[in-house]
This record gives structure tokens, C-alpha cells and sequence, in this order.
């Protein structure tokens, strides 16, 4: 007995002096000292740091030139990506967590993202929207730590939809004012250089430390060691503690007591069941169907309070001014005899979330965008720039005059009738389906062609060839 109980005296104080050593290593690491508790993965933490230093720093630089909501949309950046190397520093440190406690960590991180999106959403009426939506739409890709294979891929995906904005970035400034050119360079080199970064430290998904202690459910929680100086080692533990029988005696009479009780009954044999209530006949639901006829009004009390929280949902109140130079049409349901007249050639039109509705503009305007409609009908005369449909299902077009180009993107179902001044029109469509072009054929008459949606793509020894595929049938 003596022998063993050495044995564990010897084996406590090993793993007290071991929790001492990973306690200052982690105390090391949450203070910023040099190594930290892998070399590896404090090298992810300062290459996270160079990312911040370079491209964010200039992109901030160069949203401080702009000014307005592009100043104050990179900010709110700027406090998402120091979030997210919170959430690396503490991966490199920590083990995994459960799921539960990962989502929770997981929270500051899309609350960001959601902050972001929500100021575009409020400032649609800016000449600054462009920038933006850039932001807007590629902010998910710092959801790439969620990301369990290949999150690489992921940052490139959420790149290139910022990259359909920028464009149009540098088509209004390329020319005159080059603020505006450096902050694209300045954005879009963040996920270029983001993707650098994840394919050098988390190729296949986050890397979390593999000792240390599991990460806390929280960013903000406090550390569990001291993250200043390291303290000094404790004194080796004393003899291992002897319990009186005064100290044991509450917990050891009650869990006897409980023991007992539980013996006792399971002693009873056929004789436990006396203790149970006898169900007559008349109080069982399958020989008594009134019962169950009963029972139907609490059961019907659920679906009530479930919708509730859908009838709270407020529809934003419909919309059709003009905004300096924008026309702002939102938010329309069931109207059928929208219409703008008093337009000008540096004018531009911006349709949202209208649906089963028709819109008819008059004169010539700078250019048409339909964002996020449904069922929506659009009825132009002359269009010098583009007209463009975003996130949209069952749109149809009429061009009565010209108009030189129109895009089509991420929307299912389009037509488009073009008239003779239009037949030179070029249509641009992306991720798009259902898209039909009808080509006036006579007066009254019109020819329907398809717009392709599959493609093959062949090697011809020097270059990629792509064209449509012919589906007999």
C-alpha cells in the first residue's frame, strides 16, 4: 500500500510540473512573445501580420483618399480581418473545440460579415455603391477558417465576385481620377495575398494546436493562464491529503442512503409494481376515443405562436424618386403602370426588389439596373451605356431604341426583345439560365433564339477552345 501510494505521488507531481510548463508556454504566446508553443504556427500568426501591414494597410490608405462610405465600409473591414487574426492566434495555441463552442467562436467573425453587407444595404443611393458591393460581396471569404477542405478555392470564388464590381470601378475612373484605380489594386491584393497565405499554412482547412489547452467558447474570454510574465513555478506539492471521518461523513451517509434505496427496491422482486397506479379501462385513450377527441385543442396551440415571429416581418415601403443623378425604383408589388418620363442622358435607373410588376422609362438614360426582382417587366426606349440584370428570376426586356449592351447575371429566366435599331446590342451573361432573345421578324412578328448555357472546352495544342454544345432532342 505504501508502494503505491508513492507511485501516485510521483505521477501528480509530473503532471503538475508538466500543466506549469504548458501554462508559461501559453502564457508566452498570449503575451506575444517571440516562439510562442510551435514555431510553425506562430509563423501563421506574423505572415497573418504581414497581410495586415501590406495590402490592408494600404487598401486603408487608399479608402482614406476616397472618403465617404468607402472610408468608413473599410474600417468596419479593417475590424473584421484584427477579429479574425484573434480567432488564428487562438487557434495556434489551443486545441479544437467541440462544435457547439467552435460556432461560438465562429460569431464575431459573421457578425462582421453581416455588419458589412447591412451598410451596403443602406446606402444603395451612393455614387459610391460600385465600391461598395465589391466589398459586399466578396467579405465572406473570412469565413474561409469554416472551411474544412479546400479554402483556398473559397477565397479565389469570393475574389471574383468582387472583381464584377470592380470593373465597373475602374470604367468610371480608369480615366479620370486614379484614387480610384490604386484602391482596386489596393482590395483586390488582400485576397490575392489572402490565398497566399492559406495555401502556405492551412492548405486543407484551419490548423489548430495540437497541445495546449482546448480553446475557450469565447475570443474575449479571459485567458486561463497569466498572459503577462510567467510566474514562478510552484512549490512541490505536500503529502497527499487525509480525509477525516468527520469531512467524509455528510457525503459518504448520503450516497449510502441513496445506495440503500435503490438496493431496497430492486429487492422487492415481483413486488415493485404494487407501488405503480392501476389504469382502468376507461381512462385508456384506445378504449375510450373522447379521450383523444380531448387532447386535439392542446396540440393546436403550437402553429400560433410559430407564425408570429413571420407576421412581425415589416415589407419596406415602396420607392420611385430621383437621387441626384439615380433613379431609385424599390419595393414594388403587384403595380403594373410604373413609369419614368422626365429623364437625361447622365441619368441612370436602379430597380430593387420589385416583383410581378412593370416599369416603362421614356427618353435616353446613361444605364438600366435591375437587382434582386422577380416577374418584373421593362419596357426602354434609348440606353447609351448597359442595362444589366443581377439576381433576378423571370425577367423580360423590350428595347425600343438602341441600347449597346445588356448582361445577364446570376438570373434565371430572361427575355429580351430587341428591335431593328437594337440587333448590334452585345449580351454578356454569366451563371445565368433560361435566357431567350427574340429578333423582330416583320411588324408584329418575333423569332425566339436561346441564349447556350453549356459548353465544351477543348485543347488545340496551343490554347484553350471553348463553344456552345448542340443538344439534339
Amino acid at each position: 500500500m505504501d508502494g503505491l501510494m508513492e507511485r501516485l505521488e510521483r505521477a501528480v507531481t509530473r503532471l503538475e510540473q508538466m500543466s506549469v510548463t504548458m501554462q508559461a508556454s501559453n502564457g508566452m504566446a498570449n503575451g506575444d512573445c517571440v516562439n510562442g508553443i510551435n514555431g510553425g504556427l506562430s509563423q501563421c500568426v506574423e505572415a497573418f501580420d504581414v497581410l495586415l501591414r501590406g495590402p490592408v494597410s494600404d487598401y486603408l490608405s487608399n479608402s482614406r483618399a476616397i472618403g465617404s462610405e468607402v472610408e468608413k465600409h473599410a474600417e468596419m473591414v479593417n475590424k473584421a480581418l484584427q477579429t479574425q487574426r484573434s480567432f488564428l492566434k487562438m487557434a495556434a495555441t489551443h486545441q479544437e473545440p467541440a462544435q457547439t463552442e467552435l460556432r461560438d467562436l465562429l460569431k464575431p467573425i459573421s457578425d462582421h460579415i453581416q455588419e458589412i453587407q447591412s451598410f451596403r444595404e443602406r446606402n444603395r443611393g451612393s455614387n459610391l455603391f460600385n465600391h461598395l458591393s465589391a466589398v459586399s460581396e466578396s467579405i465572406p471569404a473570412l469565413g474561409w477558417v469554416a472551411v474544412s477542405q479546400k479554402p483556398g478555392p473559397y477565397v479565389k470564388e469570393m475574389n471574383d465576385a468582387a472583381t464584377f464590381y470592380t470593373n465597373r470601378v475602374l470604367k468610371d475612373y480608369k480615366e479620370s481620377d486614379r484614387r480610384h484605380v490604386d484602391w482596386v489594386r489596393s482590395y483586390l491584393s488582400i485576397w490575392t495575398e489572402m490565398q497566399s497565405f492559406i495555401k502556405q499554412h492551412h492548405t486543407t482547412g484551419l490548423v489548430w494546436s495540437k497541445i495546449g489547452p482546448i480553446a475557450p467558447p469565447s475570443l474575449t474570454a479571459p485567458p486561463t493562464a497569466p498572459s503577462a510574465p510567467c510566474p514562478p513555478p510552484p512549490p512541490p506539492p505536500g503529502p497527499p491529503p487525509v480525509f477525516t471521518d468527520d469531512d467524509s461523513q455528510p457525503q459518504a451517509s448520503s450516497a449510502a442512503a441513496q445506495h440503500s434505496a435503490l438496493f431496497a427496491q430492486l429487492n422487492q422482486g415481483m413486488d415493485i409494481t404494487k407501488g405503480l397506479k392501476r389504469v382502468t379501462d376507461d381512462q385508456k385513450t384506445h378504449k375510450n376515443p373522447n379521450l383523444r377527441s380531448q387532447e386535439t385543442p392542446t396540440k393546436s396551440r403550437n402553429p400560433g405562436p410559430g407564425n408570429s415571429p413571420r407576421a412581425a416581418v415589416q415589407k419596406r415601403p415602396p420607392l420611385l424618386e430621383l437621387e441626384g443623378k439615380k433613379w431609385r425604383v424599390e419595393n414594388f408589388e403587384q403595380k403594373h403602370d410604373l413609369m419614368i418620363e422626365e429623364t437625361e442622358l447622365k441619368q441612370v435607373v436602379y430597380v430593387f426588389s420589385c416583383n410581378n410588376s412593370t416599369l416603362q422609362i421614356k427618353g435616353k438614360i446613361n444605364s438600366i439596373i435591375i437587382d434582386n426582382c422577380k416577374k418584373l417587366g421593362l419596357v426602354f426606349e434609348n440606353v447609351v451605356g448597359i442595362v444589366e440584370i443581377i439576381n433576378s428570376k423571370a425577367i423580360q426586356l423590350q428595347a425600343l431604341g438602341k441600347v449597346p449592351t445588356i448582361s445577364i447575371n446570376k438570373t434565371e429566366g430572361c427575355q429580351v426583345y430587341l428591335n431593328k435599331d437594337s440587333l448590334n446590342c452585345d449580351i454578356v451573361s454569366a451563371k445565368s439560365s433560361e435566357m431567350n432573345i427574340l429578333i423582330p421578324k416583320g411588324d408584329d412578328d418575333y423569332k425566339e433564339f436561346p441564349v447556350p448555357e453549356q459548353f465544351k472546352t477543348v485543347w488545340d495544342g496551343s490554347k484553350l477552345v471553348t463553344e456552345p454544345t448542340e443538344i439534339a432532342g
